[in-house]
């Protein structure tokens, strides 16, 4: 299907080992990307009638764009320019590949719904293949491919035998593959339906509605974790949803939480989950319940890491909790991931063997943080801290002091004392109200910045939710939208956040079609939400 330039460019080979894809661009010389590396084939620029000659061999595009060869598993995507003429293609080169199922096998037999994953490039569609064929050949299963692009299974109208015995249901446009899925249920009786990036609100409720009559549902879905699907409102019903819930006063101080707080709304879609890292290392979620409930009260997680081996031998590795991260800065790099090491088998301890005395503590003790209240009771102080058992010791004023708290306005009212703080180098630290909650969240906050080096400005907590708290702030975004913004045409103020959490409201509030901006100075940045 390629001009001549380029087929004699890529006839050996060392040329086609490794092969991704190729790219001709009208104007430009054609390349071959390979893993991690580009390669120009040839010094002459791709001319119209180049591409003319492919797109000729090739055929017509469907309505997402692409075209495929038939029998085969290679992918063409075209670029237009603004009156519709092609002027780029991107070849994609597509492979069978055998062996991943093996990092998923166990799985399968317990017949529940599998998500997969993992960012563009990883292997989700490969590994989609795979399950399709064991699903029907090893383990007999009635099992039915949605395939929208024919990427799956291939172009043309028999599929290919990459997916075995399993049956092929082609998809006209892209928007109509939520009702491609219901017709496969109650048209065609499947035990099984695997479908390729679930990623609208239509196709999440399709899939809700076919794991409900009892049919197992192989998928995969845009994110690269589990903690993604939570944060986007489309997806996140695959995870069970997610709702604001108000806790009464007992149970958030038995949780030591804020009283308002996001919990899992169903049980999900998909009970099992994958997240694809690379194409040889995979976390696997057995509890996707459980994970989500974890994530939703910022505790760590334990999923199941598993690689697999030169030698094709899958290896169970323990990495460790894995506690989900504040959202990161936009353009800065992740850091590499530590490779796990491999499963230690340790034997149960005997129960009836004497137990070793405890060691020693060695670490020196840490003193007390010493805090005042500016127009706060030293009495409630001392309620808080021994409330929640916290290294603080409340004084009688500044100059004994390593921090000031203080109630919003008070400071206001005495310059003098905020003079002497400020000579001493005292952080202060305002808080909205003198709650129980509101104060022993301020001490936190203030061990946590001594812990941390901070500097010694004033901060204002302007809410019980933290700065960084991503899945709060989506959810009263949310609120703000559905509940003011859109049926009252009013705008709306969210409360400060940081700089990525802001970008994730703003992202969301683009999702509603409507427009945001950012109001005030250092920590107090907020967004601000405006009918359309």
């Amino acid at each position: 299907m390629l001009p001549p330039v380029v087929q004699r460019a890529l006839a050996g080979p060392e040329q086609r080992e490794g092969l991704l894809e190729v790219v001709l661009d009208l104007g430009r010389v054609p390349e071959a990307r390979y893993p991690g590396r580009v390669r120009a084939l040839g010094n002459d620029p791709i001319e119209r009638s180049d591409l003319a000659a492919v797109l000729q061999r090739l055929g017509p595009f469907g309505g997402d764009n692409r075209a495929g060869i038939e029998r085969t598993l290679h992918r063409i995507s075209a670029i237009r320019n603004r009156t519709g003429d092609v002027v780029g293609l991107t070849c994609r080169v597509g492979r069978a590949v055998f062996g991943t199922v093996a990092m998923v096998r166990d799985l399968l037999d317990t017949g529940q719904s599998l998500l997969l994953m993992g960012r563009p490039g990883v292997g989700k569609t490969t590994a989609l293949r795979e399950i399709a064929r064991v699903l029907a050949d090893d383990l007999q299963r009635r099992v039915v491919v949605i395939d929208t692009s024919n990427e799956i299974a291939g172009d043309g109208d028999i599929p290919h035998p990459a997916i075995g015995r399993a049956r092929r249901m082609q998809v006209a446009r892209p928007e109509l593959q939520h009702q491609v899925m219901i017709e496969a249920v109650e048209n065609h009786m499947p035990e099984v339906i695997v479908i390729d990036e679930i990623g609208t609100e239509l196709e999440a409720q399709a899939a809700r509605t076919i794991a409900e009559r009892g049919v197992m549902l192989v998928a995969t879905a845009h994110g690269n974790e589990l903690a993604n699907l939570i944060r986007n409102p489309t997806l996140s019903d695959l995870v069970g949803g997610i709702q604001s819930v108000t806790l009464g006063d007992e149970e958030a101080r038995r949780r030591r939480t804020q009283k308002t707080v996001l919990e899992r709304a169903a049980e999900p879609t998909f009970p099992l989950a994958v997240e694809m890292h690379s194409r040889h290392r995979w976390l696997v979620h057995r509890d996707v319940a459980g994970t989500v409930d974890l994530l939703l009260r910022g505790q760590p997680t334990h999923p199941q890491v598993r690689e697999l081996g030169g030698d094709g031998r899958l290896v169970l590795c323990d990495d460790g909790p894995v506690r989900p991260a504040p959202p990161p800065a936009w353009g800065t790099a992740a850091p590499p991931p530590r490779r796990p090491a491999p499963l230690a088998v340790v034997p149960r301890p005997d129960p009836t063997a004497p137990r070793p005395a405890p060691a020693a503590a060695s670490a020196p003790a840490v003193p007390a943080l010493r805090v005042y209240g500016v127009g706060l009771a030293a009495q409630q102080l001392e309620e808080a801290v021994r409330r929640r058992q916290l290294p603080v010791q409340v004084v009688a004023g500044p100059e004994q002091a390593d921090a000031l708290l203080s109630v919003r306005g008070q400071l206001g009212r005495d310059p003098e004392l905020r003079r002497q703080a400020r000579d001493l180098g005292l952080p202060i630290l305002v808080i909205k109200s003198d709650t129980p909650h509101q104060l022993q969240r301020a001490m936190e906050r203030l061990l946590e910045r001594r812990r941390g080096g901070a500097g010694t400005e004033e901060e204002e907590v302007a809410a019980p939710a933290r700065l960084d708290d991503a899945h709060a702030a989506l959810e009263e975004c949310r609120l703000a939208v559905e509940q003011v913004v859109l049926p009252e045409g009013r705008p709306v103020e969210l409360l400060p956040r940081s700089e990525a959490v802001r970008a994730l409201q703003a992202e969301l509030v683009h999702h509603y079609r409507l427009r945001s901006a950012v109001f005030g100075r250092g920590l107090q940045q907020r967004l601000r939400v405006f009918p359309a």
